[in-house]
C-alpha cells in the first residue's frame, strides 16, 4: 500500500498529470465509440483505440503547433508499415526481416528529436498491432479508416476541446548526447535494439509460433528513453516486475470477466488512466497497467485463458534477456553516460545563475525561468542514468553512496535555482554589488567541475554604479551561496575514483 500511495499521491503541480490522464481516457474512448458507431469490426475498433493511445502518449514536441504537425504525420509512417505487416503476414522470413528494418529505422529516427522519436514508436507499434490482432490484407482498408478516425479524434480533443499544453507549455526535452557515427547514441542504440529484437524474435518463436511478438515488443520498449547499459538492464528488470504483477491481476480480474463488454471497457479505461498517470513516475506501474489492459483485450477477442498469461510472462522474460544481450554490443557504460548528463546539468546551473544575475541587474531579456525548466529535465535524465547505481539490488556499495551523494547535491542546486528564479522574477528586487562577486564564485565552482563551461563575465561589469547593498538581494545572495557550496561539494564524488569509499561531507 505504501508503494501505491507513493505514486498515486505524488505531487502533481497544476494537476497536469491528472488532466493529461483524463484527457487520454476521453480521447481513446471517443475514438473507440465512433469506430463502433460506424460499424467497424472489433479488430478495427481496437486498432483505433491503440492508435489514439499511441498518438497521445508518444507525441511530445515542445509547442502545440509542432505537436499537431507530428500527429498529422503519423499516418505517413503508420500506413506503409500496416500494409507491409499485413501483406507479409504469411511470409515469416520476409515479415521478420521487414520488422527488424522497422526497428532499426525507428530507433535511428530518434536523432531528429521528439518528432523522430514519436514517428519511430508509431511505426514499430503498427507492426506490433498487426501481429497482436492477426490482421490480414483484406482488413487493410478498415484498419486505415480506424487509424485515420482515431487521429482525427485525438486532434480534436488534444488541440481543440482540451488543449492543456496551450496553458502549460511543456519544456523542451534535453537533446541526446552528442557524437557521430557509432559514437552517436541513436546510431549505437539502433544497432543494439535491432540485435536485441532479432534475438527476442528467434527465441520468442521457439516458445510460441502465435504470440512470439510479445518478446519483440518487450525488447523494443526496454530501449526507449535509455542511454546506457545500466539504464537498459534496470528498465528490463522493472518491465518484468510490472508484467508479473499485471499477470497476477489479470488472473484475478480479466480471466473471470470472460470478455464481458461493459465491465471490460470500464476496466480498460481505468488501465488507460493508470498508464498515463504513472508513466512519468514508475515504469513498473505503467507496465502493470499495460499488462492488465492486454489481458482485457485478449478477453474481448475471446482468446484469454490462464495459459496465455503464463505465455505472456515467458515472452516478456525472453525479450528482457534479448535486450540484455543486445546492450552488450557497442555498450555505453553507466559511468560515461552519467558523467555526460551531470556535466550538462552543472553547465545549466551556471546558465541559470548568469541569467538570474543579469535579470537582477536590470536586463529584462534575461529569463532564468526557462533555464530552470531545462535544469529539471536534465536532472530527470541524471536520475535515470544513476538509477542502476542507486537500485536496492546494486552490490556496488561505494558507487551507490557516491551516486546518492551526487543526486542529493544536484537536488540542492535545483532548489537554490528555483529560489533564485523566484527572486529574479520579483520586480522590486534589484542588483547589489555583492551579487556579482557571488556569481563569480559560482562560475569558478562550475568551471572546476566543467572546464569548458562558458564564462559569464558580463555580470561583474553590470555591478558598477549600483548600490553596494540592497535588501532585495539578500535572498538572492543566500541562494547563490547555497549553489556555490553544493557545487564545491560535488567535486568530491565526481573527481575521485568511483570505487573509493566516499568521505562524508563535513
Amino acid at each position: 500500500m505504501a508503494a501505491v500511495r507513493k505514486y498515486f499521491m505524488a505531487p502533481d503541480p497544476g494537476r497536469v498529470r491528472l488532466r493529461v490522464s483524463l484527457r487520454a481516457v476521453l480521447g481513446i474512448a471517443l475514438a473507440v465509440a465512433l469506430a463502433e458507431m460506424l460499424g467497424l469490426s472489433l479488430v478495427a475498433s481496437i486498432t483505433a483505440g491503440l492508435a489514439a493511445l499511441l498518438a497521445l502518449f508518444t507525441v511530445a514536441d515542445p509547442t502545440v503547433r509542432r505537436q499537431a504537425v507530428t500527429t498529422a504525420l503519423l499516418p505517413t509512417v503508420g500506413f506503409p508499415v500496416l500494409a507491409l505487416a499485413t501483406l507479409l503476414h504469411d511470409v515469416p522470413l520476409a515479415r521478420d526481416a521487414a520488422w527488424l528494418l522497422v526497428v532499426f529505422a525507428g530507433v535511428y529516427a530518434r536523432r531528429w528529436g521528439p518528432r523522430g522519436h514519436a514517428l519511430g514508436i508509431f511505426a514499430f507499434m503498427q507492426f506490433f498491432v498487426t501481429q497482436f490482432l492477426h490482421a490480414l490484407p483484406a482488413q487493410l482498408p478498415e484498419l486505415y479508416a480506424a487509424v485515420a478516425l482515431a487521429l482525427l479524434v485525438v486532434g480534436a480533443v488534444r488541440f481543440g476541446a482540451w488543449c492543456i499544453e496551450r496553458r502549460v507549455p511543456p519544456p523542451t526535452a534535453p537533446a541526446p548526447l552528442p557524437g557521430s557515427g557509432l559514437a552517436r547514441a541513436t546510431t549505437r542504440q539502433a544497432v543494439q535494439a535491432t540485435a536485441a529484437c532479432a534475438i527476442a524474435l528467434a527465441a520468442g518463436q521457439m516458445i510460441s509460433h502465435e504470440r512470439w511478438y510479445w518478446a519483440v515488443g518487450t525488447a523494443w520498449w526496454i530501449f526507449v528513453n535509455t542511454a546506457s547499459r545500466g539504464e537498459t538492464l534496470v528498465r528490463g528488470f522493472r518491465r518484468v516486475l510490472g508484467t508479473v504483477a499485471g499477470i497476477a491481476a489479470g488472473l484475478l480480474i480479466a480471466v473471470p470477466l470472460g470478455g464481458a463488454a461493459g465491465p471490460t471497457a470500464l476496466l480498460v479505461a481505468v488501465c488507460v488512466f493508470g498508464i498515463f498517470y504513472t508513466a512519468p513516475l514508475s515504469y513498473s506501474w505503467m507496465m502493470f497497467f499495460v499488462t492488465v489492459m492486454a489481458g482485457l483485450l485478449y478477453g474481448l477477442l475471446g482468446v484469454l485463458h490462464p495459459g496465455l498469461l503464463l505465455l505472456r510472462f515467458q515472452e516478456t522474460a525472453v525479450g528482457a534477456i534479448g535486450a540484455a544481450i543486445g546492450v552488450a554490443l557497442l555498450p555505453v557504460t553507466t559511468h560515461a553516460a552519467t558523467n555526460a548528463w551531470i556535466e550538462r546539468a552543472v553547465t545549466c546551473v551556471h546558465t541559470c545563475t548568469t541569467a538570474a544575475a543579469r535579470r537582477l541587474a536590470g536586463d529584462p531579456a534575461a529569463d532564468p525561468a526557462r533555464h530552470a525548466q531545462e535544469l529539471e529535465l536534465l536532472l530527470g535524465r541524471v536520475r535515470l542514468s544513476l538509477a542502476p547505481l542507486v537500485h536496492p539490488l546494486s552490490p556496488l556499495r561505494a558507487r551507490k553512496a557516491r551516486a546518492r551523494r551526487v543526486l542529493a547535491l544536484l537536488d540542492d542546486c535545483a532548489r537554490e535555482i528555483r529560489g533564485l528564479t523566484v527572486v529574479a522574477a520579483d520586480p522590486d528586487a534589484s542588483h547589489d554589488a555583492r551579487l556579482a562577486a557571488a556569481a563569480w564564485r559560482v562560475e569558478a565552482a562550475v568551471r572546476a567541475l566543467v572546464p569548458q563551461a562558458r564564462p559569464a563575465g558580463a555580470v561583474a561589469a553590470e555591478a558598477d554604479g549600483v548600490p553596494q547593498h540592497h535588501p532585495g538581494a539578500e535572498t538572492a545572495l543566500g541562494h547563490l551561496h547555497g549553489l556555490e557550496q553544493a557545487l564545491v561539494d560535488l567535486a568530491a564524488p565526481l573527481r575521485t575514483s568511483p570505487r573509493a569509499p566516499l568521505v562524508p561531507a563535513a
